[in-house]
């Protein structure tokens, strides 16, 4: 695969703009800052923001975006509340202090460990598959020694007083990856 500053030059020698779907991505810079010409985000995944998207790029390249509003885009026109809403969400993401994955397999280590002591359980740390700085714990089931199939432990917790989620996009191989989140204070 080749980096972004590798598919750059392959772009102006076709005289092409490089898009970037950095949809999920942490840093708000690097790509555009690597060569691409439009890099764009979605404000609800590390952003954490309502359903949304932000594009950072070249005026030229933000300007066609932006005539998708009397186009295709107009169907998903974002609303003001979800503007202010991104725009909330960008001015915490660039001032928060991000936990780095150190400090996630630290907070994540006491739960790995009681969950190693389960009959028919084994977790581990696993890092994000795309390179980012995100430790998770992987807990694979033997599904024989628990007798319950992943895929029903996995319904099952969404249901319970309170709904726990799991990403469960290999829990048909009997595995399934949490991450850490620091709680939230409520009123």
């Amino acid at each position: 695969m080749l980096s972004v500053e590798q598919a750059a030059v392959v772009a102006r020698k076709h005289e092409l703009p490089l898009i970037v779907d950095a949809a999920a991505e942490e840093d708000l810079q690097t790509y555009y800052r690597s060569g691409a010409d439009l890099v764009i985000y979605s404000g609800a995944k590390a952003i954490e923001g309502p359903t949304s998207g932000l594009v950072i790029g070249k005026t030229q390249y933000v300007e066609w975006v932006k005539r998708q509003t009397a186009g295709i885009g107009r169907a998903m026109k974002v609303g003001k509340e979800g503007i202010l809403g991104l725009t909330c969400a960008i001015e915490h993401y660039l001032t928060a202090t991000k936990e780095s994955g150190d400090e996630m397999v630290a907070k994540m280590t006491p739960f790995i460990d009681a969950l190693n002591t389960l009959n028919g359980v084994t977790a581990r740390v696993v890092w994000d598959s795309a390179g980012r700085d995100i430790a998770r714990t992987e807990i694979k089931f033997d599904e024989a020694t628990t007798g319950v199939g992943t895929g029903d432990l996995v319904s099952a917790l969404k249901q319970g007083e309170y709904a726990i989620y799991f990403r469960g996009y290999k829990a048909n191989e009997g595995i399934i990856e949490a991450t850490c989140v620091a709680s939230a204070q409520t009123n």
